[in-house]
Protein backbone atom coordinates (compact mmCIF):
# COMPACT_ATOMS: atom_id res chain seq x y z
CA UNK A 1 0.00 0.00 0.00
CA UNK A 2 1.40 3.33 -1.05
CA UNK A 3 0.56 5.73 1.79
CA UNK A 4 1.70 8.74 -0.25
CA UNK A 5 -0.76 7.77 -2.98
CA UNK A 6 -3.52 7.26 -0.40
CA UNK A 7 -2.75 10.68 1.05
CA UNK A 8 -2.86 12.38 -2.34
CA UNK A 9 -6.19 10.71 -3.08
CA UNK A 10 -7.61 11.89 0.25
CA UNK A 11 -6.43 15.43 -0.50
CA UNK A 12 -7.99 15.23 -3.96
CA UNK A 13 -11.31 14.03 -2.55
CA UNK A 14 -11.30 16.78 0.06
CA UNK A 15 -10.65 19.51 -2.50
CA UNK A 16 -13.28 18.05 -4.86
CA UNK A 17 -15.77 18.54 -2.04
CA UNK A 18 -14.57 22.12 -1.49
CA UNK A 19 -13.31 21.57 2.05
CA UNK A 20 -10.26 22.86 3.86
CA UNK A 21 -8.36 20.57 6.20
CA UNK A 22 -9.82 22.49 9.14
CA UNK A 23 -13.37 22.19 7.86
CA UNK A 24 -13.04 18.46 7.25
CA UNK A 25 -11.41 17.97 10.65
CA UNK A 26 -14.26 19.81 12.35
CA UNK A 27 -16.84 17.71 10.51
CA UNK A 28 -15.32 14.34 11.38
CA UNK A 29 -13.91 15.18 14.81
CA UNK A 30 -10.16 15.36 14.27
CA UNK A 31 -7.65 18.20 14.02
CA UNK A 32 -6.45 19.76 10.80
CA UNK A 33 -2.98 18.44 11.68
CA UNK A 34 -4.37 14.91 11.64
CA UNK A 35 -5.89 15.52 8.20
CA UNK A 36 -2.52 16.88 7.06
CA UNK A 37 -0.71 13.78 8.33
CA UNK A 38 -3.10 11.57 6.40
CA UNK A 39 -2.78 13.62 3.24
CA UNK A 40 1.01 13.70 3.33
CA UNK A 41 1.12 9.94 3.78
CA UNK A 42 2.68 10.05 7.24
CA UNK A 43 -0.25 8.14 8.77
CA UNK A 44 -3.07 6.00 7.52
CA UNK A 45 -6.50 6.95 8.92
CA UNK A 46 -7.80 4.41 11.45
CA UNK A 47 -10.54 2.04 10.33
CA UNK A 48 -13.29 4.15 11.92
CA UNK A 49 -12.12 7.22 10.01
CA UNK A 50 -11.79 5.26 6.75
CA UNK A 51 -15.44 4.35 7.12
CA UNK A 52 -16.45 7.96 7.77
CA UNK A 53 -14.34 9.27 4.87
CA UNK A 54 -15.74 6.57 2.58
CA UNK A 55 -19.31 7.66 3.29
CA UNK A 56 -18.48 11.36 3.12
CA UNK A 57 -16.73 11.13 -0.24
CA UNK A 58 -18.97 8.38 -1.68
CA UNK A 59 -16.05 6.07 -2.43
CA UNK A 60 -15.26 2.64 -1.03
CA UNK A 61 -12.70 2.06 1.69
CA UNK A 62 -10.94 -0.14 -0.85
CA UNK A 63 -10.65 2.82 -3.24
CA UNK A 64 -9.21 4.99 -0.48
CA UNK A 65 -6.63 2.34 0.36
CA UNK A 66 -5.61 1.96 -3.28
CA UNK A 67 -5.53 5.72 -3.75
CA UNK A 68 -7.78 5.88 -6.80
CA UNK A 69 -11.29 5.17 -8.02
CA UNK A 70 -11.71 1.57 -9.12
CA UNK A 71 -13.85 -0.29 -11.65
CA UNK A 72 -15.63 -3.50 -10.69
CA UNK A 73 -12.87 -5.86 -11.80
CA UNK A 74 -10.12 -3.83 -10.14
CA UNK A 75 -12.16 -3.58 -6.96
CA UNK A 76 -12.24 -7.33 -6.36
CA UNK A 77 -8.54 -7.73 -7.08
CA UNK A 78 -7.46 -5.13 -4.56
CA UNK A 79 -9.87 -5.94 -1.71
CA UNK A 80 -7.92 -8.84 -0.17
CA UNK A 81 -4.58 -7.12 -0.73
CA UNK A 82 -5.78 -4.02 1.11
CA UNK A 83 -7.14 -5.94 4.07
CA UNK A 84 -3.87 -7.82 4.49
CA UNK A 85 -1.84 -4.64 4.18
CA UNK A 86 -4.02 -2.78 6.70
CA UNK A 87 -3.50 -5.54 9.21
CA UNK A 88 0.27 -5.26 8.71
CA UNK A 89 0.08 -1.47 9.11
CA UNK A 90 -1.82 -1.71 12.40
CA UNK A 91 -0.46 0.80 14.86
CA UNK A 92 -0.19 -1.61 17.78
CA UNK A 93 0.18 -5.35 17.91
CA UNK A 94 -1.83 -7.32 20.43
CA UNK A 95 1.30 -7.83 22.52
CA UNK A 96 1.96 -4.07 22.56
CA UNK A 97 -1.64 -3.29 23.55
CA UNK A 98 -1.48 -5.83 26.37
CA UNK A 99 1.81 -4.38 27.65
CA UNK A 100 0.35 -0.86 27.50
CA UNK A 101 -2.75 -1.82 29.53
CA UNK A 102 -0.67 -3.72 32.08
CA UNK A 103 1.48 -0.63 32.66
CA UNK A 104 -1.62 1.56 32.83
CA UNK A 105 -3.37 -0.74 35.32
CA UNK A 106 -0.28 -0.94 37.53
CA UNK A 107 0.12 2.83 37.46
CA UNK A 108 -3.56 3.36 38.29
CA UNK A 109 -3.34 0.93 41.23
CA UNK A 110 0.10 1.87 42.60
CA UNK A 111 -1.28 3.44 45.78
CA UNK A 112 -3.24 0.27 46.59
CA UNK A 113 -0.08 -1.82 46.17
CA UNK A 114 1.92 0.47 48.44
CA UNK A 115 -0.75 0.48 51.14
CA UNK A 116 -1.11 -3.31 50.97
CA UNK A 117 2.66 -3.74 51.24
CA UNK A 118 2.78 -1.47 54.30
CA UNK A 119 -0.07 -3.35 55.97
CA UNK A 120 1.43 -6.77 55.26
CA UNK A 121 4.85 -5.62 56.47
CA UNK A 122 3.34 -4.23 59.69
CA UNK A 123 1.41 -7.43 60.36
CA UNK A 124 4.48 -9.51 59.59
CA UNK A 125 6.62 -7.39 61.95
CA UNK A 126 4.03 -7.63 64.73
CA UNK A 127 3.81 -11.37 64.18
CA UNK A 128 7.54 -11.76 64.50
CA UNK A 129 7.51 -9.90 67.81
CA UNK A 130 4.38 -11.39 69.36
CA UNK A 131 3.35 -14.54 67.62
CA UNK A 132 4.78 -16.55 64.69
CA UNK A 133 1.26 -17.42 63.52
CA UNK A 134 0.73 -13.82 62.41
CA UNK A 135 3.80 -14.11 60.16
CA UNK A 136 2.32 -17.13 58.42
CA UNK A 137 -1.09 -15.46 58.14
CA UNK A 138 0.49 -12.31 56.69
CA UNK A 139 2.47 -14.36 54.16
CA UNK A 140 -0.60 -16.31 53.05
CA UNK A 141 -2.70 -13.12 52.85
CA UNK A 142 0.00 -11.38 50.79
CA UNK A 143 0.20 -14.31 48.38
CA UNK A 144 -3.59 -14.48 48.06
CA UNK A 145 -3.79 -10.71 47.55
CA UNK A 146 -1.17 -10.93 44.79
CA UNK A 147 -3.06 -13.66 42.94
CA UNK A 148 -6.37 -11.80 43.16
CA UNK A 149 -4.84 -8.50 41.99
CA UNK A 150 -3.04 -10.25 39.11
CA UNK A 151 -6.29 -11.83 37.96
CA UNK A 152 -8.08 -8.49 38.12
CA UNK A 153 -5.28 -6.86 36.13
CA UNK A 154 -5.39 -9.55 33.44
CA UNK A 155 -9.18 -9.25 33.15
CA UNK A 156 -8.76 -5.49 32.65
CA UNK A 157 -5.95 -6.01 30.11
CA UNK A 158 -7.80 -8.66 28.11
CA UNK A 159 -11.05 -6.72 28.04
CA UNK A 160 -9.33 -3.72 26.51
CA UNK A 161 -6.72 -5.46 24.37
CA UNK A 162 -9.17 -7.62 22.49
CA UNK A 163 -11.57 -4.75 21.76
CA UNK A 164 -9.33 -2.31 19.82
CA UNK A 165 -12.17 -0.45 18.13
CA UNK A 166 -13.82 0.35 21.45
CA UNK A 167 -12.80 3.60 23.12
CA UNK A 168 -10.50 2.53 25.94
CA UNK A 169 -8.89 4.46 28.71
Amino acid sequence: MDMIRVGRFLAQLRTEHGLTQSQLGDEIGVTNKTISRWETGNYLPPVEMLSILSEKYDVSINEILVGERLGDTEFRQTADENIKECLKQSVFTLKERMAYYKRKWRKDHLLQFVLAAIIFAAVFALGAVYNGVLCIAASVAAALYSVIRYNKMMAYVEQRSFAPTQKNE
